[in-house]
């Protein structure tokens, strides 16, 4: 009975509530060189209540709208939220101030200082605002919330649900407050999640869902533990075959052990060997030499491990999977760069980024006394066929091309250029085809195909082959996460670091989409390099290399630069769970406490966290968690906040 009067009560606030409007601030500065098409929308916290965190370091001008528009006329005449008509007025903190629809040419002006956020609130009911200086207090973790705690106040009650009514009624909700409302799990926000709330709150429990296949390896809830053990003659012919060809694709064989909640999964004949292109490493001693099994030189190595490499049937995977790539965190001291770049990309719905999560490594040479602790690791997913296959629904098929694209010579500007198929040598090519190699003369007229219609299309053909050639907002979304987070080792910029898939054979008519790879030395990691010498403050708009010329030429279309544009300002907005700065560091240092018992390890080598970039990047001022003008959130940030299209 309780539960019916709750869910009539909640039937009846749905039907009666009122569309939600929306809130902007248009102005100078960072509330975008006054274009009343191009404010910056505020948050609703709901009961008409607009806030925005924004950094002022300047004098500026501003207003209130309720709507955008490029029409001067309209926007003064029936949008426009400011003084009255006896002339601009200037404001000062922690006071409430009335305002009012204004057609006239006045505005707010407020005095900024340093390095200060403030924090504006709007109150539409009631037609007022203040301005308060932001004082920053600790984010909760963001993995200690739990589901059906919608607001995010460690507590489920009936605040939750009127959070969860204000959402389906249209209201803002970013990723992580999304996360926690789905009480079912279901990938949606529907009445079911209410109702889900509702038996919480009389007495049920909540369920954590069950981890299957691709979710029970790659889950950021839990780090599992990674085993190898190999015998001494296949430990040493390892070595000997980085000896032989440093980038070796060759294997050994080895059993793993896959350790999480308590469960282990044991599997044996595995293919080893070792990964990576700069960072590539003899994981024992220097060359010429063999195991010791005493006093071992251990190093960080990357591993790649083929489950079915000599065993191809189905207990030869974990549950599903049949690859792993095992990453040590080279030249990032902070432990945590690519895994906040493939996790900002999935928050964005970049769907395309491969799962990652941390894992602890060990391995185990036969005959010796002890497995050595090789420490945290990244587990990253392979870009392979089984990829493919996991997304088939996402890109319409499974059964088309894979390219690898790389070696700073991937600009698709060259179709006589390097391209070539995975033959398992140890060749390295600009282009490799992965999927379907028996196929390969025909995946090379289509990649060349491609690379034909990037270069020399006419502007107006070139438009309407792309959007039909691919999915133009998710691309544009893709390198818009790509920009913000700083990957100057990219398509754009060096050529490099892509994969490419095609969901059709058809040589001239198909779809492809573009795949991030490879995202270590990001966040304020940086090299002079192609275009730039800083992926903090260089320009978005001018990311690359003028003859990497795909994204530069879809940016050159007014309404494809200002989808690339909200996508960045998107990003950076307090509010939105992206990276701003409060919320990047809240995740990254959640990740710190989690990983910071399991860091030191046997090989005595990055033994501890440090927050700054690799040691060879161009700008060794840059942090990710202090709050000082060197912040790379808060330097990426001002350079996209006055992006205009």
């Amino acid at each position: 009975m309780k539960k019916y009067l709750l869910m009539t009560i909640v039937a009846l606030v749905l039907a009666t509530m009122p569309a939600q409007a929306a809130i902007y601030i248009v102005g100078s500065g960072p509330f975008g060189n006054w274009d009343p098409a191009h404010g910056i929308e505020m948050t609703d916290q709901g009961n008409g209540t607009y806030t925005l965190t924004i950094g002022i370091h300047e004098t500026v001008w501003f207003v209130f709208a309720d709507k955008l528009t490029s029409d001067w006329t309209d926007f003064n005449a029936n949008h426009r939220y400011g003084p009255n008509s006896n002339g601009s007025q200037e404001v000062q903190t922690n006071v409430t101030y009335t305002t009012q629809k204004a057609n006239n040419n006045h505005a707010y002006k407020f005095n900024g200082t340093g390095d200060q956020d403030f924090i504006i609130t709007f109150d539409l009911n009631n037609l007022t605002f203040k301005i308060e200086a932001y004082v920053e207090t600790p984010e909760p973790d963001p993995f200690s919330l739990s589901v059906g705690d919608v607001n995010g106040d460690s507590e489920i009650n009936i605040a939750d649900i009127n959070g969860l009514i204000n959402i389906l009624l249209g209201g803002f909700a970013n990723y992580d407050v999304r996360q926690r409302s789905d009480v079912n799990y279901d990938g949606e926000l529907n009445i079911a999640d209410i109702n889900g709330i509702i038996d919480i709150l009389l007495g049920g429990e909540v369920h954590e869902p069950v981890r299957e296949g691709y979710d029970y390896v790659w889950d950021n809830n839990v780090i599992p533990e990674v085993h190898l053990d190999v015998s001494l003659s296949e430990w040493n012919r390892l070595l000997q075959l980085y000896d032989a060809n440093a980038f070796t694709t060759q294997y050994v064989m080895g059993s793993l052990s896959f350790v999480r909640d308590g469960e282990t999964t044991v599997i044996d004949s595995v293919g080893i060997r070792i990964k990576g292109n700069t960072s590539r490493r003899r994981p024992e001693g220097w060359y010429g030499e063999m195991h010791h099994r005493d006093n071992t030189d251990w190093h960080h190595a990357h591993f790649g491990v083929n489950l079915r490499k000599y065993v191809d049937d189905d207990a030869h995977t974990i549950q599903g999977v049949r690859k792993l790539h095992l990453k040590w965190f080279k030249d990032d001291p902070a432990c945590v760069r690519e895994l906040f770049c493939f996790e900002l990309f999935r928050r964005a719905g970049v769907w395309t980024a491969p799962r990652d999560s941390y894992c602890r490594l060990w391995l185990h040479v036969q005959g010796d006394s002890k497995e050595a602790y090789y420490g945290v690791y990244e587990l990253l997913e392979p870009i392979d066929k089984r990829y493919v296959k996991d997304r088939k629904d996402q890109f319409g098929n499974s059964n088309g091309y894979l390219w690898k694209c790389r070696n700073g010579a991937a600009g698709l500007n060259n179709p006589n250029g390097d391209i070539w198929y995975d033959d398992d040598s140890d060749d390295r090519h600009a282009y490799t085809l992965e999927t379907q190699t028996a196929e390969f003369d025909s995946a090379r007229v289509q990649l060349q195909d491609l690379m034909y219609k990037i270069n020399n299309l006419n502007d107006a053909d070139f438009r309407a082959w792309i959007q039909r050639a691919t999915d133009v907002d998710l691309l544009l979304k893709t390198y818009a996460v790509n920009v913000a987070v700083g990957m100057w080792d990219d398509y754009w910029n060096n050529a490099n670091n892509y994969y490419l898939y095609f969901n059709s054979k058809h040589l001239h008519d198909y779809q492809f989409f573009f795949i991030p790879y490879d995202y270590d030395n990001t966040l304020g990691t940086t090299l002079r390099c192609g275009n730039q010498d800083d992926a903090g403050r260089q320009n978005p708009l001018y990311w690359g290399n003028d003859g990497n010329r795909l994204i530069a030429r879809i940016l050159k279309f007014g309404d494809f630069k200002a989808i690339y544009i909200n996508h960045l300002k998107f990003l950076v907005t307090q509010g939105n769970a992206m990276m701003d700065r409060k919320t990047a560091q809240a995740r990254i240092r959640a990740w710190h406490n989690r990983i910071a018992p399991y860091v030191n390890n046997d090989t005595g080598e990055d033994t501890a966290i440090e927050d700054k970039p690799a040691p060879w990047s161009n700008h060794s001022e840059y942090n990710l968690l202090k709050s000082n003008s060197d912040n790379f959130f808060t330097v990426k940030a001002n350079s996209i906040t006055s992006l205009t299209p």
